[in-house]
């Protein structure tokens, strides 16, 4: 799993960084956290309000500030397990 976080280096935008960051920690997982700042790297998501979140290059968030908690809600949609039985999880 790739989890995104973009924004432009103001305070919101850290802070949400830091949720994601808590976040993963929390839920014990294997996951590449990374932080965007680069504004055409945010426009090719087509992001127009930062901070934004993107999980496995799905925009989740933008415009809002989630916390921890809201951001394991997030992450657990997308996070199912995969089994070798062809679709029932």
């Amino acid at each position: 799993m790739i989890i995104k976080v973009f924004g432009t280096g103001c305070a919101k935008c850290k802070s949400q960084y830091e949720a994601v960051k808590e976040a993963v920690e929390s839920l014990n997982i294997e996951c590449d956290v990374q932080k965007i700042e680069d504004l055409v790297q945010i426009a090719e998501y087509a992001i127009v309000s930062t901070p934004a979140i993107a999980i496995d290059d799905n925009v989740v968030s933008q415009g809002t500030t989630l916390t921890k908690e809201q951001v394991v809600e997030l992450i657990s949609k997308f996070n199912k397990p995969k089994c070798s039985c062809g679709g029932c999880c």
